[in-house]
């Protein structure tokens, strides 16, 4: 059994799933096609009925989807409520928006007339991950469903619950047969679903190393694909920040959901001036924080989403003390049932140490001093990675400046927020190409056609 509910808590195993047959694989590709051939002629109003319809089942059933979310990965429970609610707003968002998104857009020619229509392209192959079971496929339903095209979708292994019960919603807000449909699907599946005629369009949000693989297998079959991979985004504190203001969001941006997060703030590059200050208010605010179980209220560290993810983490911050950083936090497992650790930062990280170049998925935050803002700024762009960033400061000017000069696909001045269904999402360099949400989230499966009209004889 491939897909698991186990209880990151506990390490408990609730419920194993069969991966899919191949025959019946062939079945739900064919219904998807079918349902694509009449889904793509239905109105936005009739789109937005189902769609909306799903919005509004979300949001009254917060409690039974946040519940499920805990047990399968660990999420705090009022982290998890956060989730299933951002994800009914996304839903909701797309199902207003959607025609407004896509109206044919007049252009301008020098002779004639012309303008630029939106068509939906057919079956859209997503690949999501564990770490926002509901969020990740909202954000990719809610678009791409608006705009006229069906979906077939990988959820992760760990989260098989989650991946069903998004289905069930659709369904029962009325989505016919095909136009949304969950698959528990092998690797070797996988890459035969993108090679499949019927797939026009491959989305992912994982791993650089599933996004080499599926954007090779797209890029072989000549599919439109986005990819919303990894992140090492840094956090900057320049001389003259709010240091209360920026300690308290160091520790959001770095633990919340356990740090399981792409854009959460790994590399914390804070000036010389500031650096003792901040290092030891974030060290006393991390080392408050008390693991429990995540079900329950009080709980302020939940564990990671699977043992595997702990272990990975733990030999991280082993290879990264072996090449010469300092733990100045934490470091370890913390001795309890589950898979728990503890918030973790390392110090005297250099760029000859693995770590440096490394994505730490979980409570391990590197720290780096530095002269001014010219040297934050040019180390947070040595990186391979490029997909948000923040920067605090007094002078919200002097943010924006700083915000323009970071290399990545998102800045924020003094926050991370960028829970905002208007807010578009991505990176650059390994994290990836593409955007979700926003309006720029629903033209990523749609082809774009030029229209043109001109009285011209033709030349000689």
């Amino acid at each position: 059994m491939s897909y698991q509910t186990i209880n990151p808590a506990s390490g408990e195993v609730l419920q194993s799933f069969p991966d899919i047959a191949d025959a019946a694989l062939e079945a739900v590709l064919a219904t998807a096609q079918s349902a694509y051939e009449v889904w793509r002629h239905k109105s936005y109003a009739e789109r937005a009925k189902i769609i909306g319809k799903a919005a509004e089942l979300m949001a009254a059933q917060v409690e039974t989807f946040a519940h499920t979310m805990t047990l399968e990965m660990g999420k705090r429970i009022s982290e998890a409520r956060g989730e299933v609610e951002f994800s009914s707003r996304i839903l909701a968002y797309y199902a207003k928006n959607a025609e407004k998104f896509l109206a044919p857009v007049k252009l301008h020619p020098t002779r004639g007339e012309a303008h630029m229509e939106s068509s939906p392209i057919g079956v859209i192959f997503c690949v999501e991950p564990w770490n926002f079971p509901y969020y990740q496929l909202a954000r990719v339903a809610g678009p791409h469903l608006m705009a006229g095209n069906t979906m077939v979708v990988k959820h992760s292994s760990n989260v098989p619950r989650c991946a069903l019960a998004f289905e069930k919603l659709l369904l029962d807000a009325g989505a016919p047969k095909g136009l949304y449909t969950n698959l528990f699907v092998s690797h070797a599946q996988t890459d035969k679903i993108i090679e499949d005629v019927r797939i026009k369009g491959v989305a992912l949000t994982g791993s650089v190393e599933a996004g080499r693989i599926i954007a090779a297998g797209a890029g072989k079959a000549v599919k439109i694909s986005s990819m919303e991979l990894g992140g090492a985004d840094a956090f900057i504190v320049l001389d003259d920040a709010d240091l209360e203001h920026a300690v308290k969001w160091a520790v959001w941006g770095r633990m919340y959901n356990a740090g399981q997060t792409c854009c959460a703030s790994k590399r914390f590059i804070v000036v010389e001036s500031m650096a003792d200050k901040f290092l030891d208010a974030f060290k006393t605010a991390l080392s408050a924080l008390k693991a429990g179980d995540p079900l329950d209220e009080a709980t302020s560290l939940g564990p990671l989403s699977s043992e595997p993810a702990l272990l990975t983490l733990l030999e991280q911050v082993k290879v990264a003390t072996k090449h010469g950083a300092t733990i100045a936090l934490g470091g370890k497992r913390i001795q309890r049932p589950g898979s728990y650790m503890e918030p973790t930062i390392l110090t005297h990280v250099t760029k000859d140490n693995p770590a440096f170049r490394d994505e730490f998925f979980g409570p391990v935050a590197m720290f780096f001093r530095v002269k001014d803002e010219d040297a934050a700024i040019a180390l947070a762009n040595d990186s391979d990675f490029g997909l948000g960033g923040s920067v605090f400061t007094a002078d919200v000017a002097r943010g924006k400046r700083v915000a323009s000069r970071v290399e990545t696909g998102m800045m924020f001045i003094n926050n991370i927020d960028w829970t905002d269904p208007e807010l578009p999402f991505g990176g650059i360099k390994d994290s990836g190409y593409g955007r979700e949400l926003g309006d720029m989230g629903i033209q990523e499966f749609v082809n774009k056609k030029l229209v043109r009209f001109v009285k011209l004889d033709a030349p000689v």
